[in-house]
């Protein structure tokens, strides 16, 4: 079941555990290369703290992003800054968040009304906090300070692969796939496209990480077929 005020609660414990462990950098090491190809620590902080905003603008009826264009702008912008820079931001943008987030209740709709994401996905206000919690978890762990999908909370695994599967469901490019934890829990994805149904299994991190596009896929196990293709998030 969706609790937005619990996921409010969790975004805020997990941003300051990534504010936490951030602390221990330097200039230098928040200019060095990040776990995403081509982004600096500075460009991943930046954009956590952009995200923020524009989830703010999601939840205040405005444009997520003013365009593809100007969200990599901003990005690029920032990405440059001294740590104290980026915590600032990371920390200040995540407490817009948060007051917008406190208020929702109290718009025509409340939480069940249907927002507008980038690329004209929608979805409803509920599910919005998770989705700031996806950001700033996986982030975290792109920043390779130390901070690794095994390291996740339980819970939220579970739910990002709910999410992730779901994604994928039908999906032309993904076939029929069922993906099972190492503990027995079971999900479906896939379907869209040609051929035999294929089971993957592995721990739920690594699962995770290959859903998310975060690991190759080699430490799970795979039968019925190769370890399908997924496409980008």
């Amino acid at each position: 079941m969706i609790d937005p005020l619990r996921d409010l609660d969790s975004v805020h414990e997990a941003t300051e555990r990534l504010l936490d462990a951030a602390a221990g950098l330097d200039n230098a090491a928040v200019a060095g290369p990040s776990r995403l190809p081509g982004w600096s620590r500075g460009h991943v902080l930046a954009h956590i703290a952009r995200n923020a905003d524009a989830i703010v603008n999601v939840l205040e009826g405005r444009p997520m992003y003013p365009s593809a264009e100007a969200r990599d702008a901003d990005i690029e912008r920032d990405a440059a800054r001294p740590l104290g820079a980026q915590l600032d931001d990371v920390r200040e943008s995540g407490i817009r968040f948060r007051t917008v987030g406190a208020t929702q209740e109290t718009v025509e709709g409340g939480w069940d009304r249907t927002v507008e994401l980038r690329n004209g996905i929608t979805d409803t206000a509920s599910r919005v906090p998770f989705r700031r919690l996806v950001e700033v978890e996986l982030h975290h762990v792109d920043l390779g300070i130390g901070y690794e999908l095994e390291d996740l909370p339980g819970s939220f695994t579970e739910r990002e692969i709910d999410f992730l599967t779901q994604r994928f469901a039908g999906h032309k490019d993904v076939p029929p796939t069922t993906v099972v934890a190492d503990d027995g829990r079971t999900w479906g994805t896939g379907g869209g496209a040609e051929g035999a149904p294929v089971t993957v299994t592995g721990a739920a991190a690594d699962l995770l990480g290959w859903l998310a596009g975060r690991r190759d896929g080699a430490a799970l196990k795979v039968s019925g077929g190769a370890l399908p293709a997924l496409p980008a998030l």
